[in-house]
């Protein structure tokens, strides 16, 4: 059966020789630890990447909703500024109309009030030049009628019939 003169024979035996040093040696348990160690080594990362993916995820939605909560806001904001620019813009044609429609008021009144008092002073001057012809006419009338020495002899009985 076993043949020591044949190069297989040994080539078995040292193998046999070979792998029981192995074992003797403890080498396939610390192999099957190294591996152990290995595969935990790579379970935890494997483990701590799916954590981190997970993490990423949820930050990466948290992210896109307060993106669109942001893009809402910002529509809502753009929109209350429209509206508030608009608003402005009626309340300051409204100031407008009213300052126009106020200093057209005053210029009316100013207009009438110097209407009124050009009028005034027409019929002032009117009146002085009227009054001034008719004391000229009368002056001249006067001027022009003799005296009458019945109304003078008149005049001065009336002391003496008095008493």
């Amino acid at each position: 059966m076993f043949n020591l003169a044949d190069a297989e024979t040994w080539v078995r035996i040292a193998l046999v020789l070979f792998f029981l040093i192995l074992i003797v040696a403890k080498v396939p348990g610390k192999v099957w630890g190294s591996l152990g160690d290995t595969g935990k080594a790579v379970r935890a990362e494997l483990d701590e990447a799916v954590r981190i993916r997970q993490e990423a995820t949820d930050l990466l939605n948290t992210i896109k909703a307060q993106r669109v909560a942001a893009e809402q806001k910002a529509r809502e904001l753009i929109a209350l500024a429209e509206e508030e620019a608009a608003r402005l813009s009626k309340e300051a044609r409204e100031k407008l109309a009213e300052s126009i429609q106020r200093r057209e008021e005053l210029a009316e009144r100013k207009i009438a009030q110097a209407e009124a008092k050009a009028t005034a002073d027409v019929k002032a001057a009117a009146a002085d030049l009227a009054a001034q012809l008719a004391e000229s006419i009368l002056a001249d009338r006067i001027a022009k009628t003799t005296n009458d020495p019945l109304v003078d002899k008149a005049i001065r009985q009336i002391p003496g019939r008095l008493n």
